[in-house]
């Protein structure tokens, strides 16, 4: 298995630890949710005080199955704790408190995303990885660690929401066997898949519908990209949740190479969403680096400074 000195050095480190922090990233997802809160709950269990920040709430649609009251780091005393664990996206968020830490504190970086600049004490990164929820699942599974259902429904969320319901090319047969101990511990594909994937609410339908309807297809490098204004966002009553899953529906479009969905956010940012499949053979975290962003090969994403203007001949960025 894979990064055995470091879950042995993970494992001392919160046996020596008594009070420790886990760290969510900004606008937190399945994974991010699904991994530090599998960990908080092993953590409650052997007795550990044990806290988990995010700048931003929980979304509505992961509070049915993992309901915690994220703490802002803001609000919080970050040098009190033994030692911090940051998991997934760790340049999301994380690196806004970085300097906050006293020497003495621990720092533990858990991460599948490539290109990660963010360097702690511990580093447990490995873009091969489906998730973090599939790293920490493997922490576990390494230590021989219980895994009760509540546990079981957070990892299998993780993964499946960073799978695409196990349809993406990082669907491996490792997965799956994940997949499978984890529902013999009681998690259920079929539950989870409904609340994240087929529990849309209304003013989300109304917002891909208007992503949908402004799409267009460049016939040069069969890109298929749509925009979102806080305007659209106002209109349908959406939020910036109800945008996470246009770039995968525009990637299903026959006869494109990639997908890319630019949506406008508070402070003048502009949000690029890329997406695409292996068989297309595009490496979209190439186009994301040109603008200072990054991810994975079929996953990426990039932020920019800007605004959206439509008129007439289409839309554009000033």
């Amino acid at each position: 298995m894979k990064f055995e000195k470091e879950f042995n050095t993970l494992k001392y480190i919160i046996k020596k630890s008594n009070k420790i922090l886990l760290f969510a990233h900004s606008r937190p997802d399945s994974d991010t949710i699904g991994s530090n809160l599998a960990l908080y709950y092993y953590l409650k269990e052997i007795g550990k005080d044990a806290t988990v920040a995010c700048f931003d709430q929980m979304p509505e649609y992961l509070k049915m199955f993992a309901y915690y009251d994220l703490k802002n780091p803001a609000e919080i005393d970050l040098q009190s704790f033994d030692s911090v664990i940051a998991m997934d996206s760790v340049e999301r968020g994380f690196e806004k408190v970085r300097d906050k830490f006293l020497e003495n504190q621990v720092i533990v970086l858990v991460d599948h995303h490539p290109d990660i600049k963010e360097n702690g004490d511990l580093n447990i990164m490995d873009a091969s990885y489906s998730s973090v929820s599939e790293i920490i699942f493997d922490f576990f599974q390494f230590h021989n660690l219980k895994i009760s259902s509540q546990i079981a429904t957070l990892l299998l969320m993780g993964i499946l929401g960073d799978t695409g319901n196990l349809q993406h090319s990082n669907t491996t047969p490792k997965v799956m066997n994940a997949v499978a101990k984890l529902l013999n511990r009681g998690a259920s594909v079929a539950k989870i898949s409904k609340m994240i994937f087929s529990n849309n609410r209304f003013s989300t339908l109304k917002l891909w519908g208007r992503a949908l309807e402004k799409a267009k297809i460049n016939p040069e490098n069969k890109m298929i990209s749509t925009v979102i204004t806080k305007k659209d966002l106002e209109e349908c009553q959406a939020s910036y949740d109800d945008t996470a899953e246009i770039a995968s529906i525009l990637n299903t479009v026959p006869e494109t190479n990639f997908s890319l969905v630019l949506s406008e956010r508070d402070g003048g940012i502009i949000k690029g969403s890329l997406r695409s499949e292996k068989y297309k053979g595009v490496d979209v975290s190439e186009v994301a680096h040109q603008f200072g962003g990054g991810g994975h090969k079929l996953a990426s994403g990039f932020e920019i400074k800007g605004r959206i203007v439509e008129d007439k001949e289409g839309w554009k960025i000033i």
